[in-house]
């Protein structure tokens, strides 16, 4: 009787067990991290959204806004004439330095999103000055543009799991990339294009510069090749899931089954 009670004791104990560790798992593909990294223990990481599971072709083009603005209406008309509608992130002191260039880019139907308060490397800080990071620069962007910001991107593309999870609890997503142009090398107009044009893929996330010496240039050609190829550009707040996805080890966003 005593081996039938230690049995039925240990059988309830797994059971709790699984029980525990299934609802965790959904918990955390609902907010966005990968189940395999949560259960995994060590090395286990929060990770932003490099790119999206999808097979529609849509794809989304991003700019970082953090010094200057030579380029940026040149860029925003092509963005017009070719009726693509985009991301941009900006530095909230790029913001506060250029309000009548961020209200345009709003106007004209983009989104725009933070990319931190102070350009720093945000892995480095404290979950206060995370916090404060995050807050200060929406508040910049919502204040001048009256759009609420929903997107963030790291600064460098640098992060760790603090800022993943902070950004997650103050309704910011975190978008990474997974095509990435290089144009702050300043490369010529054709090896931009041909780097954005060649890494694309469904679901894809460019990163492109707003001040890139050549990135503006090189944009005719991407627009009218992907879009010769079946491909459909939308903001990033359009391609990704708000809910209800997990995001995998490689930082591709799923929807759930």
């Amino acid at each position: 009787m005593r081996f039938l009670c230690i049995k039925l004791k240990n059988f309830l104990l797994s059971t709790s067990v699984i029980a525990i560790v299934t609802a965790l798992v959904l918990t955390i593909q609902h907010f966005g991290l990968s189940a395999v990294q949560a259960v995994s223990g060590k090395g286990a990481r929060s990770l932003p959204v490099y790119s999206v599971a999808r097979e529609d072709k849509k794809i989304a083009i991003s700019f970082d806004c953090a010094w200057g603005t030579e380029y940026t209406q040149t860029i925003l008309n092509y963005l017009a004439q070719n009726e693509i509608k985009c991301t941009f992130f900006a530095v909230q002191f790029w913001v506060e330095k250029n309000p009548s260039v961020a209200k345009s880019i709003v106007d004209a139907g983009h989104e725009l999103g933070t990319h931190s308060r102070t350009h720093s490397y945000m892995s480095k800080l404290s979950e206060t000055e995370i916090e404060d990071e995050l807050k200060t620069s929406s508040q910049a962007i919502e204040t001048l543009t009256g759009q609420k910001v929903t997107l963030f991107r790291a600064p460098y593309g640098d992060y760790d799991n603090l800022l993943i999870d902070t950004a997650t609890r103050m309704g910011l997503y975190t978008i990474q990339w997974d095509v990435d142009s290089l144009d702050w090398k300043n490369l010529t107009a054709t090896e931009i294009a041909l780097r954005v044009i060649n890494g694309v893929k469904s679901g894809s996330i460019i990163l492109c510069h707003n001040n890139g010496l050549h990135t503006a240039e090189a944009l005719p050609m991407i627009f009218s090749t992907l879009k010769n190829r079946g491909y459909e550009f939308v903001p990033i707040g359009e391609l990704i899931y708000k809910q209800d996805y997990y995001v995998d080890v490689t930082g591709r966003q799923h929807k759930n089954d």
